[in-house]
């Protein structure tokens, strides 16, 4: 099969195609400048600018088109995560809909996109599954970041494609790798638990999220899924235990009304109100399954590699 790949060059990208090469499918990379391993096709491309899209899936002919396109930076800051995420929306909303536009002109049999599954209506202590009721009155900041999510998965349902929901992803690349500034955060000693820290959190490492890629290419399957491991943990639980994994200092508590002057609305709700998500109908429906189970498997392996590496 040849696949096209937007966002070829991120953080899921760059695990994605030579997984997808490893399993003999051809790889058309697209991204904004070529840089990597992109492929066998790299091109470079802006995603907003309709006619070189059009263009490029015209000239490259491919069977699917996967669209993980993102523009977020190294390092958020949740009182302005609707500033940090322009761009991202951007894509999200203008990107996809030049994607789906210029698959369905060339009838292109497949189409993916990523989207996110921390976005879930927080009320109730059950996990979400995929007919959960995305938030609906969310902190102001995050209201615009799902407004760009939901036209995301609208456009990509409107072509009867396949919305992956990612959980939050770790590993390389991610501000939960070994050297992501989170995880620098914890080892120094400033990640502090807000509040009674009850956000609950579904982790995915990000081979993971590549592999359930691959799967939805392989089963067809169309839909929403929840791509997230088998143990969805309230920040109270996984922060404490990421600092004792890295010989780190225990997580002080500050007060959510402390935390607010600091990271805003947002920040305090990243931390005390997301919702777990569920991945049983992916399981069941693509077959998929997280080679890391548990963000504590997947952690440790992390820090065990870094910690190998920094000793060569």
């Amino acid at each position: 099969m040849k696949v096209l790949v937007a966002g070829a060059s991120g953080v899921i990208g760059r695990q994605l195609v030579p997984l997808l090469e490893s399993a003999g499918h051809e790889v058309i990379g697209l991204a904004r400048s070529v840089r990597g391993q992109m492929g066998a096709t790299p091109l470079a491309v802006d995603a907003l600018d309709r006619d070189a899209v059009v263009r490029a899936v015209d000239q490259s002919g491919p069977d699917a088109v996967v669209n993980m396109l993102t523009s977020i930076p190294e390092r958020i800051n949740p009182k302005r995560i609707d500033y940090d995420f322009i761009m991202t929306n951007r894509l999200r909303k203008v990107g996809t809909e030049n994607l789906r536009y210029a698959a369905q002109r060339a009838g292109v049999a497949q189409f993916i996109c990523q989207s996110i599954a921390f976005g879930y209506e927080p009320r109730g202590t059950a996990l979400a599954d995929e007919k959960a009721a995305l938030w609906r009155d969310p902190p102001k900041p995050f209201a615009i970041v799902l407004d760009g999510v939901k036209r995301l998965e609208a456009t990509t349902l409107s072509a009867h494609g396949t919305v992956l929901r990612f959980g939050h992803l770790y590993g390389p690349g991610t501000s939960f790798a070994s050297d992501g500034w989170f995880f620098q955060e914890v080892q120094q000693g400033k990640m502090p638990l807000v509040g009674d820290g009850t956000a609950t959190f579904s982790f995915v490492h990000v081979h993971d999220a590549a592999q359930a890629v691959l799967a939805a290419l392989t089963t067809k399957q169309t839909g929403v899924f929840n791509i997230v491991d088998d143990e969805p943990a309230q920040v109270r639980d996984w922060l404490p235990a990421l600092a004792e994994m890295m010989g780190a200092p225990e997580p002080k508590r500050v007060s959510a009304l402390l935390a607010g002057f600091a990271v805003g609305t947002w920040g305090v709700a990243y931390m005390t109100r997301l919702r777990g998500a569920d991945n049983t109908h992916a399981k069941n429906t693509l077959n998929w399954q997280p080679t890391y189970s548990t963000w504590r498997d997947g952690f440790a392996t992390e820090l065990a590699a870094a910690a190998d590496n920094s000793d060569r």
